[in-house]
């Protein structure tokens, strides 16, 4: 009996001690030789095999194998009470045999009563029966039906039974030697009631209790793999062994110990059937105490069976990592990728990429399975904003192959895990005296965010670039922002105070929406100040007593001299206009768009020679507010002031200097430094300071230049 196991590499030979080109020493030895070819490649391999077996115990009398493709039995020739027999002339006609032609033996089968024409041995063996003499036993072999021409089948307490009669005969002179043998063998193939397999044979063969008077059960043991299990064994695997009066049934529950699983794929759906290669043993007794031992091997199988694998989510939310077990696989079925919300990997590729696979085993033996884990961060997440709810989302497509013949199956999966109270980082904002300081207190899934301010990402390096304070540790954020950086807003400025407003916000990395924000507004104390807004209008505060000593701020104006300030005190102005109002002057470049006006104010002097005092005007202040060219998109085509950004503005003084007398060299220059504390500097060369929109971060100094002219007398 030659098979393939569905296990990978594995082939199983069962010989009888009786077969062909087996080497037979005294019935005690016995030396099998065959030739095992494998083929790989294309290429054959032939390798010389050899077995040798001694009787790990005495043969009964009288064997009867049962196997999967042929009946046997044999009879020992010491065998007494033979019915009509003495065992001298048993013994006497075997040596007869051995030594006579085997013409003078014949072989009579008898057929559900009815005797048949007898034949020689030569001829039974083209019928495929087979009947050898060894130097102690007779033995007989035969196949089944529908092989077996000279066998029948019949019902017996509901199991079929195969049984193959023949009868020797041998006429010596006026002898007849005759030998009435049978053989009897359970066809029954079992059943699978969706449970446990189950397998049924009558307690006594009724066609050897036929030929042997008075036969008796003595007893029955079952196993696996032609091995039998004791009953601890047994009971341990859940077999069940009922013997009745006129049956015994044996039970093996579904997937237990001692049978194998075997996978298919039909249609992307993944088959299996169960295999349990049952072995059973019994001994009979007839009336003269005569044993007979059977032996039956059969392999017993489910239907094909509709494998649903387990998937169970073993996710911990704490551990943020998707844990998923896919279970219930036989040994035959390998994992080799997956697919991961749409990306594909094989198992080295995941491993390598930070996702773990691990093949485990199950509490069954023949069964293991994997378990994969996946970062969140590497799944897809949707941010409910509104409802605080927070769900992570993994598809799994699995690849898996059956072994040997690599058919692949694929199998869908999908987990979910969820967070509930997951909102957008929260600020808070606090007035200094010159700044504002935002505070925001990290939390877990902070990363979902970006911090931004107006269109950009909150960075170190855009911090330091922009004047700001930045820590970031693994508490909180803080962002403290300096009156007058980039960011600010402007409103209702007067000669005393205005508002500034510095707005954060956290906003989704990938759409730019923004999910929270804080505009946080503070009181400021108004020294000078100056703002180039987005729609085009100029405010400006300035001292213009610095430039003029005495003057008067009530007696300032623009280049249109009818634009006059809005407030004054005993030093200051502050005047709001259009850019394409009071004589703003426009010039354009490649980058920028440069608006420029001036403050003037009607002042007293005094000539150095004469007496009398007289009045003149002077401009003692520039004003400047410059845009980038790009920023100015509706400027030309709607000619109307529209800026993305706000302008970066200049107060430009001009100090007062002392007068020199005419016998000083022709000219003098005379430069003076001074803080602007509320300046914005531009990009045109006039300040060493560092350039930004709207107005002056921090105090600077501006080198305004004044030239003494060598002029006739009475003349400045």
């Amino acid at each position: 009996m030659f098979s393939i196991l569905p296990l990978s590499g594995h082939a199983e030979l069962r010989a009888s001690y009786f077969s062909c080109h087996t080497d037979n020493q005294d019935d005690e030895v016995f030396t099998f030789s065959f030739n095992l070819i494998t083929a790989a490649s294309g290429v054959e391999t032939t390798y010389t095999v050899t077995a040798t077996c001694s009787l790990p115990l005495p043969w009964s009398p009288r064997e009867v194998s049962c196997e999967e493709n042929y009946m046997e039995v044999s009879m020992r020739s010491d065998v007494s009470c033979l019915y009509g027999t003495t065992t001298d002339a048993w013994t006497a006609a075997l040596a007869t045999a051995h030594h006579s032609a085997t013409s003078t033996w014949q072989v009579m089968f008898q057929q559900e009563g009815q005797q048949l024409i007898p034949m020689s041995f030569s001829e039974a063996r083209e019928l495929g029966y087979v009947f050898h003499l060894t130097q102690g036993r007779l033995v007989f072999r035969s196949p089944y039906t529908p092989r077996s021409v000279m066998g029948s089948v019949s019902m017996v307490n509901g199991s079929l039974v195969e049984v193959v009669h023949p009868i020797l005969f041998s006429r010596q002179r006026w002898v007849v030697m005759m030998v009435d043998w049978i053989v009897a063998c359970s066809t029954n193939e079992g059943l699978y009631d969706g449970v446990q397999l189950v397998w049924q044979t009558p307690t006594l063969l009724s066609p050897l209790v036929s030929v042997l008077s008075g036969l008796e059960s003595s007893k029955i043991s079952m196993g696996v793999a032609g091995q039998l299990l004791d009953e601890p064994i047994t009971a341990e695997r859940g077999y069940s062994l009922d013997i009745g009066d006129t049956t015994v049934q044996i039970s093996i529950p579904f997937n237990a110990a001692g049978g194998y699983r075997k996978s298919f794929v039909m249609d992307n759906m993944y088959h299996e059937f169960y295999v349990v290669r049952l072995y059973y043993e019994q001994i009979f007794l007839d009336d003269c105490g005569v044993e007979t031992r059977l032996r039956l091997h059969r392999p017993m199988n489910t239907s094909l069976l509709i494998q649903h694998l387990s998937i169970i989510n073993q996710t911990v939310l704490e551990d943020r990592v998707f844990t998923v077990y896919l279970g219930n696989l036989s040994y035959d079925v390998d994992l080799v990728a997956v697919k991961l919300n749409g990306h594909n990997f094989t198992i080295l590729e995941a491993n390598k990429s930070g996702l773990i696979i691990t093949m485990v085993p199950q509490p069954d033996s023949t069964l293991h399975a994997y378990i994969l884990r996946v970062p969140f961060e590497d799944a897809v997440h949707k941010l409910y904003s509104t409802e605080g709810l927070l769900q992570f989302s993994l598809d799994i497509n699995y690849t898996l192959v059956i072994l040997p013949q690599e058919e692949p199956y694929y199998y869908l999966a999908s987990v979910v895990a969820q967070f509930n109270d997951v909102f957008p980082p929260v600020f808070n904002g606090v007035c200094n005296e010159k700044s504002i300081s935002f505070q925001m207190d990290h939390k877990p899934f902070d990363y979902l965010w970006e911090v931004g301010v107006g269109r950009y990402l909150l960075t170190p390096n855009l911090a330091a670039k922009w004047g700001y304070i930045m820590q970031n540790d693994s508490k909180s954020l803080t962002l403290e922002v300096p009156l007058f950086s980039v960011g600010y807003t402007y409103k209702d400025i007067n000669l005393k105070q205005f508002y500034g407003s510095f707005e954060i916000h956290s906003r989704l990395p990938k759409t730019f929406e923004v999910t929270s924000s804080l505009a946080k507004a503070c009181l400021f104390q108004t020294t000078e100040v100056i703002v180039c807004s987005t729609e085009g209008v100029v405010t400006v505060v300035t001292d213009v007593a610095l430039a003029i000593p005495g003057a008067e701020p009530k007696r300032t104006f623009l280049l249109d001299s009818t634009c006059r300030p809005q407030e004054t005190d005993d030093t200051r102005v502050l005047f709001s206009f259009g850019l394409h109002t009071c004589g703003t002057r426009v010039q354009v470049d490649h980058q920028h768009v440069t608006y420029e006006n001036e403050i003037n104010v009607e002042h007293t002097i005094q000539s150095v020679t004469e007496p009398f005092k007289t009045r003149d005007t002077a401009s003692v202040v520039t004003v400047r507010c410059v845009y980038p060219l790009s920023d100015l998109y509706k400027l030309f085509a709607y000619w109307r002031f529209d800026a993305d950004s706000p302008g970066v503005g200049t107060i430009l003084t001009r100090v007062p200097v002392k007068i020199f007398q005419p016998t000083f060299p022709p000219t003098t220059l005379t430069t003076t430094r001074r803080p602007l504390t509320s300046t914005t500097t531009s990009n045109t060369g006039l300040s060493p300071g560092r350039e930004m929109p709207g107005i002056h971060p921090r105090a600077k100094y501006v080198k305004v230049f004044s030239w003494q002219m060598n002029q006739p007398k009475g003349t400045t």
